[in-house]
């Protein structure tokens, strides 16, 4: 396993050792100023949103998804149960599918790798049936309290296997990218964006090889969270916002989609894309560095890259055009006149 974290990282020796002396002593101070910036807002305990979306629909007949992982998939930071990622996602599941969707959310905030245990016994508990399809949220923690990578992937690996046993789909979002919290300098910063694209990447590798798919969350969707820091983290500095979440729900739902059979698929590769089949380890490389990214399982050991995120259209170029012809008169202007 420590091998295939190696491997799917491709960022190559230790991180530490490469700062030397002097740059471990800089990051243990930035660390310190970094905790005395982080969580200077208050984040409210983000409501679970648990329930039917879609009535629309109809009352009968919906599809069953459960919410599993940290702080970023419960949703900590925002007030209300519609602005949580899981009814995001519900939401926009049943306006695809046309159908109702009963949501479940046991992510807690704070949580590890090592507390999907305790998710996944309670929502397969017999209080809700076998869910269609669950997404795991998870890793950051895993980074911030220095849990062995070999320790974080083995408890999503298990997890991922106890839901799909259990005949439920899984979709992975894999660890967010550390290295753009604002108040994070360098650096700590390309320190803490290396270490989470090392997790990111291994926890890729584990679940494609336990059936599931995997969404990189990496920086939240890049661009807008680098040009809209005020906008996109919540007032802890440390969470997303209402838009932040909003944008990564809308990245992850093509793949909650695609995987229940709801969105098309087809075997043809879109080159302008950078679209490919790759093995795996190299597919969960790539993935990490560019967030939005879907890996999916082919032939042992090959994986599908995909990029199902809708790019930006350009700004149409302003075009020359005579000016308009006057309308003509009135009766009521040419009586005036």
């Amino acid at each position: 396993m420590a091998r295939r974290i190696a491997a799917g990282a491709a960022f190559g020796g230790g991180s530490v050792g490469l700062l030397g002396a002097a740059g471990v002593g800089l990051v243990l101070a930035e660390v310190q100023l970094a905790k005395r910036s982080v969580g200077g807002g208050t984040a409210p305990i983000p409501p679970r949103g648990n329930g039917w979306y879609g009535l629309v629909y109809g009352h009968t007949d919906p599809l069953r998804m459960g919410i599993l992982g940290d702080s970023t998939a419960a949703g900590q930071g925002v007030r209300r149960a519609g602005q949580t990622p899981g009814a995001l996602l519900a939401s926009g599941l049943a306006a695809v599918a046309e159908r109702p969707v009963d949501l479940r959310n046991v992510a807690q905030p704070g949580a590890q790798s090592d507390d999907l245990e305790r998710q996944v016994t309670l929502l397969l508990s017999d209080t809700f049936r076998t869910p269609d399809v669950c997404v795991i949220i998870v890793g950051a923690n895993d980074v911030t309290h220095r849990m062995p990578a070999t320790a974080s992937v083995r408890y999503l690996a298990t997890a991922v296997r106890r839901l799909r046993t259990a005949g439920a789909e899984v979709v992975v979002g894999t660890c967010p990218d550390l290295g753009t919290i604002e108040p994070v300098y360098q650096p700590l910063r390309w320190l803490a964006r290396r270490v989470s694209r090392q997790l990111a990447a291994a926890q890729t590798i584990v679940a494609v090889e336990q059936g599931s798919r995997t969404v990189s969350l990496g920086d939240l969707l890049g661009p807008e969270f680098e040009a809209n820091p005020r906008e996109m983290f919540g007032a802890d500095n440390y969470h997303p916002s209402t838009e932040g979440y909003a944008t990564a729900a809308m990245a992850v739902l093509p793949t909650l989609c695609a995987v229940l059979g709801l969105w098309p698929e087809t075997d043809h590769l879109d080159s302008a894309r950078d679209e490919d089949i790759l093995p795996v380890a190299k597919a969960a490389a790539e993935a990490a560095a560019e967030a939005g990214t879907e890996v999916t399982g082919a032939r042992a050991p090959w994986a599908l890259l995909k990029h199902r995120r809708r790019r930006r259209l350009p700004e149409p170029e302003p075009t020359q055009t005579e000016p308009a012809a006057p309308p003509p008169p009135s009766k009521e202007d040419a009586n005036r006149t």
